[in-house]
């Protein structure tokens, strides 16, 4: 490899100025990969990365992988590696960071740039395989840096300055628009979690007491109470009967000639109840022999 970086002024480029200021040149190449350099420029430096890149490929080739195809945009802020076919950007060398540029004239297919990363600030050597455009790729990088040269002593170093805040200002989109991808994916994780801890409608017991069409609370007689011996074996008291169960539809209390006192009457009525009461006890028996008040029963 023997090609650099070198201005000269009587050098003819293959692309007109306002190609590369104000548009790009796009190539499609395959791309071998990057790898960590000691030096930022050097011919022997490149071809130690490429030897390194090439037996990393081919161990890859061997297990059926194939080289991945992309595409570069060269202008005079930098050269983006894309995917050829969704245009993302995978990697953006912009180019006040390219220290070094080469093509390798024992294989004409490779070309390689080292640049300096914006996080780590290590040395990266990025490699290329073109069958036809190797050398002419390497020439549009270098009409690039004379470009931007010169357009750097016409705005006495401001357009530089510039570039490196548009640079961390587009570096700062792609992390938040990155950081703005987790959130959705942790997002919709979350709602799908809530989605199946969710109890559907309907499913749980209403504490409300149901009714029916005419909203009144529909009729369920009381299950009877079985009373249980008592301990001693005597039969087990009575169960107490309920103060709202004294009373009828209409709120009064029923009427109970037995357990009515004689206050509850008038006199003359309770009088009467007393002559009916001992005469229903004389006539159950007399001297043995059994009579019934009805006189349809037949027996006197």
């Amino acid at each position: 490899m023997n090609r650099a970086f070198n201005r000269k002024k009587d050098k003819s480029w293959m692309h007109t100025p306002e190609a590369l200021a104000k548009h790009f040149i796009a190539y499609n190449s395959k791309f071998l990969g990057k790898t960590e350099v000691d030096q930022p420029k050097g011919t022997e430096v490149v071809r130690d990365a490429v030897r390194k890149l090439k037996f990393q490929r081919h161990i890859k080739k061997s297990e059926g992988q194939k080289i991945p195809k992309v595409e570069l945009q060269i202008s005079i802020y930098g050269v983006k590696i894309l995917d050829p076919k969704s245009k993302e950007v995978q990697y953006n060398c912009q180019l006040h960071r390219i220290s070094f540029c080469a093509d390798d004239k024992t294989d004409k297919r490779i070309f390689t740039f080292i640049c300096k990363d914006s996080e780590s600030n290590k040395h990266l050597c990025y490699v290329f395989d073109s069958e036809k455009c190797a050398e002419e790729i390497t020439l549009t990088i270098g009409q690039a840096f004379d470009l931007a040269y010169k357009k750097f002593l016409e705005s006495g170093g401001k357009d530089v300055e510039t570039r490196k805040q548009i640079a961390g200002l587009q570096k700062r989109i792609q992390d938040l628009e990155v950081e703005n991808s987790e959130l959705k994916t942790q997002l919709h994780v979350l709602e799908e979690q809530m989605m199946i801890a969710q109890v559907p409608p309907g499913d749980g017991m209403s504490s409300k007491t149901p009714t029916d069409i005419f909203d009144m609370v529909p009729f369920s007689p009381v299950t009877p109470l079985i009373p249980l011996p008592a301990s001693n074996g005597s039969a087990p008291p009575p169960p107490a009967r309920s103060t709202d169960m004294r009373k009828d539809l209409f709120g009064a209390e029923p009427f109970d000639p037995f357990t009515c006192g004689a206050a509850d009457f008038p006199p003359d009525i309770q009088s009467k109840l007393d002559e009916m009461q001992e005469g229903f006890k004389m006539g159950l028996t007399v001297e043995g022999a059994v009579f019934s008040l009805d006189p349809l029963d037949g027996r006197c």
